[in-house]
């Protein structure tokens, strides 16, 4: 498929589309005329790359991610001890965000009172 069409299908703006494969997270094959031709399979990997990037993560890490990933279900040799260390800071954040939201939970029951 084209640009366009992964952009309607993905709902990804052809720009964001474009700077994905900028940072090497998307890699088109190429006609000889220039176009980009995607395949099914980056249509999962756009998914993945929202998500990732709303979880805080930035592209560089987001494309060593996607380098460990042989299929959602299965990851390359040596990629294991790196996607615990971010799991690990991920959960990190996680933590903070629920104890500063009790603050703010805690904060708003005072003044309603």
């Amino acid at each position: 498929m084209r640009i366009g069409e992964l952009s309607r299908r993905s709902g990804v703006s052809i720009r964001a589309l474009r700077y994905y494969e900028e940072k090497a997270l998307l890699r088109p094959d190429r006609s000889p005329s220039g176009y980009r031709h995607f395949g099914e399979s980056d249509l999962a990997t756009v998914q993945r790359i929202r998500l990732l990037l709303a979880a805080g993560l930035g592209t560089e890490l987001i494309a060593q991610i996607l380098a460990c990933m042989v299929d959602e279900a299965r990851m390359l040799d040596g990629c294991r001890d790196r996607l615990l260390v971010e799991r690990a800071r991920m959960s990190a954040d996680i933590d903070q965000l629920t104890t500063a939201q009790s603050l703010l939970d805690g904060l708003l029951a005072d003044r309603a009172s």
